[in-house]
């Protein structure tokens, strides 16, 4: 059994160094303009509604919106990272060397979310250190923040592979993550609880995987939730498997890289 995952595994690890030097090199761009842009979301509505809203008791509105933000800047950059590398090497035309490689599907999946996972956790981290100075936080249950932290940067690094794999260019890729990615994340209860919600638009949040992502990671901060923890848990690993399994048929086949 280990002597098969080596094998399927074989070859990931320089893939994976090679994907955490290419954001790392250009670091300025790809971990802190994204922690910038969380701190102007966090300046921006918490002056605004930091006295007027409260989601949960003896829970400000700022310290609510932060794990929202944190886990927010996870799923984009992860996303971001395993995207953006497959398309510019499609564009670039250096996809070849990987192709004439004898790295299994396994590999590349391995490799391009390993690298995702790391970024989106290293630019959450930087959120979360840079924010934390705005509101007092206190870690209630943090095997979930962990967990749902893991999970999210996975199932969007492996939403990124999907969506590197179909994109041919900029444009399509731009609208795959302005058209799904985006309001998704938006629309997940970054800055709301879905409580505040009409009856219709809370059964419509409830569909979206996302919600269960940052509820969840949200729930290890406060210890309260708009829903059970174990349920977010059950519906994001399932998500996560799902996409997992398409992503890795789609590399068996050599979707879009090898024809």
């Amino acid at each position: 059994m280990i002597a098969a995952v080596r094998r399927a595994l074989a070859g990931a690890a320089p893939l994976f160094r090679k994907e955490l030097l290419r954001f790392w090199k250009v670091a300025f761009q790809t971990i802190a303009a994204p922690v910038l842009t969380a701190v102007l979301y966090l300046l921006i509505f918490g002056h605004v509604l930091d006295e007027r809203v409260q989601v949960f008791d003896g829970v400000g509105y700022t310290a609510f919106l932060i794990p929202g933000l944190v886990m927010m800047s996870v799923l984009q950059n992860a996303f971001a990272n395993s995207s953006s590398s497959l398309v510019q090497s499609k564009i670039t035309g250096n996809l070849v060397f990987l192709l004439v490689t004898p790295l299994s599907h396994w590999a590349w999946f391995a490799a391009y979310v390993g690298a995702a996972v790391v970024r989106g956790l290293v630019v959450g981290g930087g959120v979360l250190l840079v924010t934390a100075w705005f509101a007092p936080l206190r870690l209630a249950e943090p095997l979930w923040v962990l967990v749902f932290a893991l999970l999210g940067a996975g199932m969007l690094g492996t939403l990124g592979l999907i969506a590197g794999l179909w994109a041919d260019k900029f444009d399509q890729m731009a609208a795959f993550q302005n058209f799904l990615i985006m309001p998704m994340t938006f629309l997940a209860g970054v800055f709301y609880s879905v409580h505040s919600l009409p009856a219709a638009w809370q059964a419509v949040s409830h569909l979206n995987p996302f919600f269960y992502m940052v509820d969840g990671f949200r729930r290890g901060f406060f210890g309260v939730s708009d829903v059970s923890p174990w349920l977010s848990l059950c519906i994001v690993a399932a998500a996560f498997l799902a996409v997992a399994a398409l992503a890795l048929r789609l590399l068996a086949r050599g979707y879009k890289i090898r024809h």
